[in-house]
């Protein structure tokens, strides 16, 4: 996050950000005159801290989902907020003009609309089991996949075709302090409760029988834990638009490392998370005059590194 204050197309030495940096911190203020501290406190500052905290948020929902579900090919994909969040958007592109604000609020209502739609669909059996409740998502997904491409196909070629697909390939290029409120609370809070649900979450991972006979409420406690992984993505879709493979890699990268042990996972879950998107992004913005977007970058890296991760493993000890 540090490098991300003066990594960039615009040159700026790290003396440079650590003077404007202190300038802050022991006055208060900055000179609204110096184009230097304009771009880090302006533009830098507030995309790197919300690109940990998206990163973080998707690494960390999907260790969770990984956790319940007990299936290492899990994320918050599988439960349909990614491409309702995405509908949601494609509608703010169509019918609001893209108006940033009108596009956050709809990719967050979808995107907790398509975890509703998911959890009903499972709800047909009573006990709604896990795997109906994938299963439910993967129906969901399929449905809003197929609206975002017919929203695609109706959306203007040149007005607003063009925002739509570069939104779908996840950026933070529009980014800023109201993006970054926007998002904060809901991550956080989602982060706290599951933080404070680890240790069920260690019982769980015992199966459910053994849970139970421990005392924990399972359909409660995965309900919870769901409905949390799920506000998390929501948010972090709504502002940075679809970013794969990172809730999917880095949780695996963590259980190679320390294990299983939820108590040690999610925080770190959440840092590497957090700390690999900001990479990416200084990437994105620096390789080219044209910034490109994170989603084709995260997806070109996390794949062949999943493809590692399986053959390192070989699907033993996740």
């Amino acid at each position: 996050m540090l490098a991300a204050l003066f990594l960039g197309r615009y040159p700026i030495t790290f003396q440079e950000a650590i003077q404007r940096i202190w300038q802050v911190l022991t006055t208060g203020h900055y000179d609204v005159q110096d184009v230097v501290a304009g771009i880090i406190f302006q533009i830098r500052l507030p995309r790197a801290i919300l690109g940990f905290f998206v990163g973080g948020a998707l690494a960390v929902s999907g260790a969770v989902l990984q956790g319940i579900f007990r299936n290492p090919l899990v994320d918050a994909g599988m439960l349909g907020v990614s491409n309702g969040a995405s509908f949601g958007a494609v509608l703010g592109f169509i019918f609001f003009n893209g108006r940033y604000e009108v596009v956050i609020l709809l990719a967050f209502s979808f995107g907790l609309l398509a975890v509703w739609m998911s959890y009903h669909i499972a709800s047909a059996y009573r006990s709604t089991p896990t795997i109906m409740l994938v299963l439910g998502g993967v129906i969901v997904s399929s449905v809003f996949s197929a609206l975002v491409s017919f929203g695609k196909y109706i959306a203007d070629p040149y007005d607003e075709l063009p925002g739509i697909v570069f939104w779908l390939m996840g950026s933070l290029a529009n980014t800023g302090y109201r993006e970054l409120m926007i998002a904060l609370l809901p991550i956080v809070v989602s982060f706290l409760v599951i933080y404070l649900m680890r240790w069920r979450m260690n019982v769980l991972s015992l199966g459910d029988l053994e849970a139970f006979s421990l005392g924990v409420n399972i359909r409660q406690t995965k309900g919870i834990l769901i409905a949390c992984s799920a506000l998390m993505t929501a948010a972090a879709v709504a502002v940075s638009g679809t970013i794969g493979w990172i809730g999917l890699v880095m949780p695996h990268m963590i259980r190679m490392l320390i294990g299983s042990d939820y108590r040690s996972l999610l925080p770190l879950s959440f840092a590497l998370g957090g700390g690999f998107l900001v990479i990416v992004d200084i990437f994105a913005r620096s390789i080219s005059s044209a910034e490109m977007p994170i989603g084709i970058i995260t997806a070109l890296v996390g794949a062949p590194f999943y493809v590692f991760l399986l053959r390192k493993t070989k699907g033993k000890n996740w």
